[in-house]
């Protein structure tokens, strides 16, 4: 679960966040949508803790994981299916893992955790979060 209280945050003395609380429980999915400057960008940067609330608490459970797509698309000749799965970083290690492994007993328990995981099924899904995301 992820808790959000009381977040307040300011830069150069303006406030963009107010006392903002929430909870999204475990397996929820949620997007953050509203005009330019409203404070999307700042609050996930301070989910991710990559900046640090004036007042507040952030809280993430053990093993939370939050998944994310760049404002601006990297340079490059990637995909945008493929910076997407590249998210899923248990998916990469394992999907790499089954490609080098020669051990016939950890590559059995390779491929039992990509079907746990449904990986297979990801190029669908990153299609799907894509497209909800107005990409064609």
């Amino acid at each position: 679960m992820l808790r959000i209280d009381g977040l307040t945050y300011r830069i150069a003395g303006r406030t963009i966040l107010d006392g903002a609380s929430a909870q999204v429980p475990d397996g929820h999915r949620i997007g953050l949508i509203g005009h330019n400057g409203a404070g999307k960008s700042t609050l996930l940067r301070l989910i991710l803790g990559q900046i640090h609330a004036d007042d507040g608490d952030v809280a993430l459970d053990k093993g939370a994981r939050i998944g994310t797509v760049a404002q601006e698309a990297p340079g490059g000749t990637e995909i945008p299916v493929d910076v997407v799965l590249a998210g899923d970083k248990e998916r990469a290690r394992l999907m790499h893992a089954a490609e080098t492994e020669t051990d016939a007993l950890k590559l059995a328990d390779i491929h039992e955790r990509l079907n746990a995981i449904g990986a297979h099924s990801g190029p669908a899904r990153a299609r799907r979060i894509l497209a909800g995301l107005g990409f064609d």
